[in-house]
This record gives structure tokens, sequence and C-alpha cells, in this order.
């Protein structure tokens, strides 16, 4: 039997969440180290992604843990099948299928005879439109050089939830 790092809790609705053990004791990464970490974690993806593009590019044999086959050049597969750890090598899979999934959808507006230039058009009005409503919901707040602590809660709230 394996020893579990934690207990398990339940929220207000009822559903359960882990509490993990010495989280203070763990090692986190800040500074100049973690840029570090950070760049070396894009070079690694890049690396292994850069073989496989152009005319001459290689194709990848990856196997999944049920050891399922697959042999592949095409970059965005490539990193949906890698397993990586490291949460700005995640953020790099993560738009690398977002960018595979609107080239699908350009391609089947293309299938119905839209022009290029129309879809890339629309693309670009369906940006202006979601910066435009980001505005209007948006909540401002005073920053000044004096008082600091807005800008404090906001880092704290937005690194609150990542891993770095």
């Amino acid at each position: 039997m394996t020893s579990f790092p934690g207990s398990i809790a339940f929220d207000e609705y009822g559903r359960p969440f882990i509490i993990l053990r010495d989280q203070d004791r763990q090692k986190r990464l800040t500074g100049i180290d973690a840029l570090k970490s950070h760049i070396l974690a894009a070079r690694q993806i890049a690396n292994t992604i850069r073989t496989s593009l152009g005319p001459k590019g290689l194709d990848k044999m990856m196997i999944s843990p049920d050891g399922e086959v697959t042999v592949t050049n095409d970059g965005a597969t490539i990193l949906k099948m890698m397993d990586v750890d490291h949460e700005v090598a995640k953020l790099l899979v993560q738009l690398s299928q977002s960018q595979d999934d609107e080239i699908e959808q350009a391609g089947a507006l293309l299938d119905r005879g839209i022009h290029p230039i129309r879809i890339a058009d629309g693309y670009e009005l369906a940006c202006q439109t979601a910066v435009n409503h980001l505005d209007k919901i948006a909540e401002l707040f005073p920053v000044s050089a004096e008082n600091t602590e807005p800008l404090t809660k906001v880092a704290m709230t937005t690194l609150g939830s990542k891993n770095y």
C-alpha cells in the first residue's frame, strides 16, 4: 500500500480536494533561476520541433504510454503527444493546439468558398470586437508610485495559481 502525501477535504458544495502536506518545504524557483528554467524548457520544445520543419523535415516516432506508435512530422501533433511537466512548455503546447484549431476552422471556411482575405478580415474583426468588449467590462483602478498595494494584489492574485 502506498502512502498518500496529503488528506482529502470537501468544499462547501461537497466536491473533494486534496490538501498536500509539506508544501512550505517545496523549493520554488524565483528570479534568474526561474527565467533560466523557462528558457531551457522553451529551447527543448523548439529543438524537438525544429528538425521536423521544412522540406527536409524528419519524421518523429512517438510512442504513447499504452504502446500506440505514431510517426509524424506535424509539429502540433508532436507537441500534443509530448508529456510535458514544465508550465512554460505546457503553455507552448496549448498555444500550438489553439493555433491548430484556428487553422481547421479557417480550412472549413475555405472549403465553403470564402476567400482567404475575407477569412483574415473576419478574424481581425472578431479580435477587435473582443477587445472592445473587454474595454467595456474592464474595471479600472488608480495606480500611483506612492500606493503600490493595488498592483501587489493583482500580482499576487495572478501568480497565486501558477507553479512558477
